[in-house]
């Protein structure tokens, strides 16, 4: 359990007008559990100490009971500001391609929809945007920072939107590209994602009666810097683009892949809703990447398809060396309540290592299906 130091009412309350612009008297909504850092950070503090009117929401943004509720709730609500994270966007965007059903609901007030939480891919952002006609912010933060580490700051300045970026870093936030041996790397070269010391105020200041594991998860490893367990890199411009968990790179015979990199190469394909990228175990080359697809609603793989273009897609803007041999269609991707896909957990079905459920996860049954559908596809 973190624990946050006295400075987070103060960092929400700058945070209100810096990265959201929101307004005293303005709609807030963030789309979560209240139970999460996001849910009673942007739900409850935040927005109320803002002045502003918050929204407090139970259902999934669809099936409850169609792809629109977050429109109708934006309608009904008059909300300025919607927030939320591209899992919600995705699942809306798989049940309702075209985006016919927000055409239903105008929206006249909403303004700005800010996403957070995991990466947002790119063709999520461009979806989202065309179907709303609204401006997309991603921002990058963590449960141990309380609020945005990168974003784009509307309330001061605003800049060129860069898919793919969370803009630029939050103020406050001295946030370098080390490598492993921690020196910083040069510009557009991935790296390890640190935050140099002292960090602003609203973060975490230790662990939960374990003061230790507080310094050895996050401090040790690079002196005089926090590591936020996240990978990327920063461009010429000072933009921040988070490319995933460092766990999340994967090692193939000897070359470091991001799996966020290819996730995105999948999902700008026309069919797919959503993906998730592993990197299985392999006797020779280490690791191999593994894709799991969802398809939108309507779209079929007829004779393997949609499969052959995947992998013939990964290897034109990849090449050989990522060896992504195999794709698999799946209806669902295990998930958290708040939308997160479990990949530590694939990863563990697709080693055939034991793995717990996790108790946040969505629907336990989902798990089974992952095993049952790689237990199918084992040699790979």
């Amino acid at each position: 359990m973190v624990r946050e130091n006295g400075g987070h009412a103060v960092s929400m309350k700058y945070s209100m007008s810096t990265i959201y612009n929101a307004k005293p008297g303005d709609v807030f909504w963030a789309a979560s559990d209240v139970g999460w850092v996001v849910g009673h950070s942007y739900i409850v503090y935040a927005p109320l100490i803002h002045g502003c009117t918050t929204i407090l929401y139970e259902g999934k943004p669809v099936r409850t009971p169609d792809p629109a509720a977050f429109w109708r709730v934006c309608e009904e609500h008059h909300v300025n500001i919607l927030f939320s994270a591209p899992t919600a966007f995705r699942a809306i965007k798989k049940e309702d391609p075209e985006g016919e059903l927000i055409k239903q609901y105008p929206m006249p007030a909403l303004r700005t929809i800010f996403m957070a939480g995991e990466r947002l891919d790119p063709p999520t952002l461009k979806w989202v945007e065309q179907k709303t006609q609204r401006p997309v912010v991603d921002h990058w933060w963590q449960t141990e920072t309380g609020w945005a580490i990168s974003g784009n700051p509307l309330g001061l300045e605003q800049f060129p939107l860069k898919p793919g970026s969370s803009t630029k870093p939050t103020p406050g936030f001295d946030v370098q590209i080390l490598d492993e041996l921690g020196e910083q790397v040069p510009v557009n070269t991935q790296g390890i994602i640190v935050i140099k010391l002292p960090l602003p105020p609203g973060c975490l200041a230790t662990v939960w009666r374990n003061h230790d594991r507080f310094q050895s998860g996050y401090l040790s490893q690079f002196p005089g810097y926090y590591v936020s367990g996240d990978g990327g890199y920063i461009d010429s411009d000072g933009y921040l683009f988070v490319m995933g968990r460092t766990d999340d790179v994967i090692n193939v015979a000897g070359h470091r892949l991001s799996t966020g990199e290819m996730e995105e190469i999948l999902s700008a394909h026309d069919d797919v809703a959503e993906c998730a990228v592993i990197g299985a175990h392999d006797e020779l080359k280490g690791q191999i990447p593994f894709g799991f697809v969802v398809l939108k609603d309507g779209h079929y793989s007829v004779d393997g398809n949609v499969e052959k273009e995947l992998l013939q897609k990964m290897r034109d803007e990849i090449g050989a060396v990522a060896s992504f041999r195999k794709v698999v269609i799946v209806n669902r991707l295990p998930k958290t309540r708040s939308g997160k896909v479990l990949r530590r957990t694939i990863k563990q079905v697709a080693d055939g290592e034991q793995y717990v459920t996790p108790s946040t996860i969505d629907d336990p049954t989902s798990l089974t299906e992952i095993e049952n559908v790689f237990n199918q596809n084992r040699k790979i």
